[in-house]
């Protein structure tokens, strides 16, 4: 038997036989329910063999036969019902068992969330994407067919969508484009680091996203449900639909605070904080302050993360804002790494060392968080060195900055735009879907292997603008990326490593070496970060002007495949 566990009470399967029953007895299971039709195949037990078969093993049964590709909204109804009633776990089969999977999906809607239903039939081996439309429509099939319709459709109002949306209006003055995003505020998420180090105010990094949103830029004030890349719609919230001619998908990631025990209740208290959350950067400067003695824990997750930078960069800062105030010699300072390097790219670690060495740090490698005890402040890691057994480790602290682990949000996960990890699935050069070719997508939720930075964004909105262009005037690709981002390592108050490298670990910097030197702390690069980036980000940037950030052109053509990176 083939059987795939959706939840605790339901599980799914292809055709079984009287003979399984007795098995499924011995499993736990108390009710079975057949949905496919007696006579639909030649070689198919009939429902009244299994009837009688589970009968003699005491368990209940429902025949809810359905033609295959007519599941009605009325026999999903019946399903959940039946769900409902029959003592459980329950055993649904039908051929393959898709029906009986697309029966639970409607019925579970309005129940639990969209994204939910996706994930746990996906997780059995069943897509529910073709029923998506109907599930965020309570289950029922749709009557509406006054879809709005746009030549290009941005998902996400970040630093990419936006960027991509002015980048193509300054193409392409007279393009209906649409922008679909929920938030009312948009951060300049890379000012958060200043805020956590006493230098920014928060208020500094966030603006309204109506005064945002390019002129002549339809802003939709919705969440995403789900994708139809075959009808090339969007399906929101409450089962609207927007259709496109071409898709730009951008949401960002999720900062999955849930991954870690205990994290979410003790955030913003009990000396627990996080430079990742707007509300709570200023908690952290708050307990760099406030400590002049103990221990201060600095978290980094598994990657891949935003900004992988920014972990210690807290760190940095807060041992410079200790070593200033001559408290630095009573501050045991602990950087907890589940990874095995300081920094993925091995020309900036030497200036970086300088500064683990200047605050007398503890680099503990291979240490990922996975529990918090706020009122008792201790913090949990699994501990996982190579060639070694793996173990937990309990650690005391009295400030504990934690970096969340990080993933693709829930509604792409489960779409059909991502790949097996859940990201969005690109052309690493020209970011264009692998296998959808009036789709493109940039920022931290696609697959191309470049850090997650607003500064990659910045270089790579403009290459999608300049292919989308190409493709609507029926050309092939014209611009690629070359992994560029950018982490301006703050490694004290007035100096930065300013690290620019692009796929492969190539360094790519933007200026002089005689002006900026980016494998060694400088004042000039804390100017740029602290005085030039902020307005850059949002009068130049979110405007379409791409200063230091024109397109290369394409000097291969993709063949779908991953080229050398």
């Amino acid at each position: 038997m083939d059987l795939r566990k959706i939840t605790e009470k339901l599980t799914v399967s292809p055709q079984i036989s009287a003979a399984d029953v007795a098995a499924l007895k011995d499993l736990g299971f108390r009710s079975v329910v057949s949905n496919r039709p007696n006579g639909e195949g030649a070689d198919q037990t009939s429902f009244e063999e299994i009837r009688a078969a589970a009968e003699a093993a005491g368990l209940e049964t429902r025949y809810m036969p359905v033609e295959t590709g007519k599941v009605t909204d009325e026999a999903a109804q019946a399903f959940g019902e039946a769900l409902r009633d029959l003592p459980g776990p329950v055993l649904a089969y039908c051929r393959t068992g898709t029906r009986s999977a697309t029966l639970w999906a409607l019925s579970q809607a309005g129940t639990r969330p969209m994204t939910e239903i996706l994930a746990a039939a996906k997780s059995a081996g069943y897509d529910m994407n073709g029923v998506a439309r109907r599930i965020a429509n309570g289950g029922r099939t749709p009557t509406d067919t006054g879809d709005a319709k746009f030549d290009v459709v941005i998902v996400g109002a970040g630093a990419g969508g936006i960027s991509v949306a002015a980048s193509l209006r300054a193409r392409k003055p007279d393009l209906q484009v649409a922008i679909i995003d929920p938030a009312d505020i948009h951060y300049y998420q890379p000012g958060w680091t200043m805020v956590g180090g006493g230098v920014f105010a928060a208020e500094q990094t966030a603006k309204t996203m109506g005064s945002l949103i390019p002129r002549g830029v339809r802003w939709i004030k919705s969440a995403v449900a789900a994708f139809e890349p075959d009808n090339n719609a969007v399906i929101l919230d409450g089962c609207r639909v927007v259709k496109y001619d071409r898709l730009v998908v951008c949401p960002g990631l999720k900062l999955d605070w849930n991954a870690v025990e205990g994290l979410g209740e003790t955030l913003g208290r009990n000396g627990v904080t996080s430079n990742y959350r707007y509300d709570l950067a200023p908690y952290t400067w708050e307990l760099v302050q406030g400590l002049s003695s103990g221990r201060a824990l600095f978290t980094q997750p598994p990657m891949p993360i935003k900004c992988a930078g920014a972990p210690q960069k807290a760190m940095y800062l807060s041992g410079d804002a200790w070593f200033r105030r001559g408290v630095l010699k009573d501050i045991d300072i602990q950087f907890m790494n589940a990874g095995g390097v300081l920094f993925g790219v091995k020309d900036y670690v030497p200036a970086l060392m300088d500064y683990v060495g200047k605050y007398d740090a503890t680099l503990n490698f291979f240490h990922d968080l996975v529990a918090v005890d706020g009122p008792a402040r201790t913090a949990t890691f699994a501990v996982n060195r190579p060639d070694e057994d793996p173990e937990t480790v309990e650690v005391g602290f009295d400030m504990l900055h934690v970096c969340p682990p990080q993933t693709a949000p829930d509604f792409i996960r489960v779409s059909p735009l991502a790949d097996a990890a859940g990201w969005i699935d690109v052309d690493q050069m020209t970011l264009r879907h692998r296998s959808h070719d009036n789709i493109w997508s940039l920022g931290d939720v696609m697959n191309a292997p470049n850090a997650k930075t607003a500064a990659a964004a910045r270089k790579q909105a403009p290459v999608v603008a300049e292919n989308i262009a190409a493709d609507i005037a029926g050309r092939s690709a014209t611009a690629q990326y070359d992994g560029y981002g950018s982490c301006p390592l703050t490694v004290e108050r007035g100096k930065i490593v300013l690290a620019e490298f692009g796929y492969g670990g190539v360094l790519k910097p933007s200026f002089p070496s005689w002006l900026v030197d980016g494998t060694r702390p400088t004042r000039a690069a804390w100017f740029l970060k602290e005085r030039m980036l902020p307005p850059i980000y949002w009068k130049a940037m979110l405007k379409g002007k791409e200063w230091l950030a024109r397109p290369e052109p394409l000097k291969v053509a993709p063949d779908r495949g991953r080229p050398p990176g």
